[in-house]
């Protein structure tokens, strides 16, 4: 790969002071330049336009997403930018939902050309062990969490890379260990 975007998705909200993210979409940035990656970025909250952001998706030839998992979904900015910036992807791209008026009943979530890739990087309260089988999520991975956004990506398109997770940010951070097993799994994603 030889650029990639990444979005901060991060909102300041309540306590959230969206250091984190920031310090992650920093550690991506580096990591990804040492490997000779042209890196471009958006930041949602600063604001953004909408034809702006397509072309990024367009010139860039994967998209890393750096964001807070709020109540088990990503913030409202996200979405919001999701539902803009994809339907001019779509537009842009003269993507479908897949079907024809001929047979409407076929092939549904099949017509996206979007050729890229995506990767979700995303902080959790949560810990680790609430993944597991009778715990919270009931043994339930973070892709099954997020099979919403697989699905909005796959529908313009996109292909996943391996996501990434840091657990326990909140009542345990480890700042320095999230750091280091995310540059670990930038280099053997994109390296």
């Amino acid at each position: 790969m030889k650029s990639v975007l990444i979005i901060d998705g991060s909102k300041e909200f309540w306590e959230s002071k969206t250091k984190l993210t920031a310090l992650l979409c920093e550690v991506a940035k580096n990591e990804l330049e040492s490997m000779g990656i042209v890196v471009n970025s958006t930041r949602i909250d600063d604001g953004y336009d909408p034809m702006v952001e397509m072309e990024k998706f367009l010139e860039n030839d994967a998209v890393i997403w750096q964001f807070p998992s709020w109540f088990m979904g990503e913030t409202w900015v996200m979405k919001k930018y999701i539902d803009e910036v994809f339907m001019e992807i779509m537009a842009k791209t003269g993507g479908s939902d897949g079907r024809s008026s001929s047979d409407p009943s076929k092939r549904y979530g099949t017509g996206g050309k979007l050729d890229r890739k995506y990767m979700f990087s995303s902080t959790w309260n949560a810990p680790a062990y609430a993944f597991d089988k009778g715990e919270f999520f009931d043994g339930n991975s973070l892709e099954d969490v997020y099979y919403h956004l697989h699905k909005a990506h796959e529908f313009i398109g996109m292909k996943p890379l391996p996501s990434f997770m840091c657990n326990d940010v909140v009542k345990n951070p480890q700042v320095d260990k999230y750091a280091s097993e995310y540059k670990a799994h930038l280099k053997k994603v994109f390296g």
